[in-house]
């Protein structure tokens, strides 16, 4: 009986490696190729570079609007997320915590726009930005980002919201304390893994989308990294080196906030799952 479980850890272990090396290749693929130029990656895509090729990253920096893309992209993700957390934390502690007929209504409405998929809704949406003026905006999927991460957050929290005993808050309460501040005070310091999970897995998905930036923001002008990075795939001739040092220099920002969230996100993720 020992040895069948020592053979079954063995191979979930060689399972496991086996699909670390293949969802890690890409990552390692990028990076060798972001300090090689376009002829070496063309003459053998996967050697390792022959020396540190920088001109790539000097050409993006200085000569096109790269930087301003990575701004874009900044701006997008920075003031997405801060509004999530100031809204969505509300929305679930006072779906939570009324537990009224009306209040589970409104969760599952929030839980319902999880599973309409994006494209059912994309062209009214692009309307109705028009009509509200924010079409072309960075405004534009900021809004959408929020409003798109309700449903989800609304979960997350809720779900996290059921471990944090009630009788903190009524002892805040008979201090004399508000809702407001015992929502902000006391309940909200609680909810930081639940927090940082919602950082980590929105700030991603918005620091990487292609569609939304492609679609809302004006053509001829610095859009999104991600976006800016596509123009160099042509249909007959790619920079690949050019789109290689792109990406690298996108990967940076977001591993820095994965490594210095990590602790949080792993555990968010793990009380999230059990209570949920």
């Amino acid at each position: 009986m020992r040895k069948k479980r020592h053979f079954l850890d063995i191979l979930i272990f060689s399972v496991t490696l086996v699909l670390a090396a293949v969802f890690f290749f890409p990552i390692f693929f990028n990076l060798i190729s972001a300090f090689k130029s376009n002829g070496e990656i063309l003459r053998d895509a996967i050697a390792f570079p022959q020396g540190l090729y920088l001109e790539s990253f000097k050409y993006l920096v200085t000569e096109t609007d790269y930087p301003l893309a990575i701004l874009n992209s900044a701006i997008l993700t920075f003031l997405s997320i801060i509004f999530m957390i100031l809204v969505i934390p509300m929305a679930a502690y006072a779906i939570e915590r009324t537990n009224k007929k009306w209040t589970n209504g409104v969760f599952i409405y929030f839980l319902f726009g999880l599973m309409i998929p994006f494209q059912v809704y994309m062209i009214p949406l692009i309307k109705e930005l028009k009509m509200i003026y924010l079409y072309g905006r960075l405004a534009g999927p900021i809004v959408i980002y929020i409003s798109g991460s309700v449903g989800f957050g609304v979960l997350l929290y809720t779900s996290f919201l059921k471990g944090v005993p009630r009788e903190i808050e009524e002892s805040a309460e008979i201090d004399g304390c508000s809702k407001t501040g015992i929502f902000w005070k006391i309940v909200f310091p609680l909810l930081g893994p639940c927090t940082a999970t919602m950082v980590v897995l929105q700030g991603l998905g918005i620091w990487n989308d292609f569609l939304m930036p492609m679609l809302v923001l004006p053509s001829g002008e610095p859009k999104t990294m991600i976006v800016e990075i596509f123009y160099y795939v042509g249909e007959f001739t790619s920079r690949w080196d050019m789109i290689f040092a792109g990406t690298t220099m996108s990967i940076v920002p977001v591993l820095a906030v994965f490594l210095a969230l990590q602790k949080y996100f792993v555990k968010g993720v793990a009380t999230g799952a059990i209570k949920g």
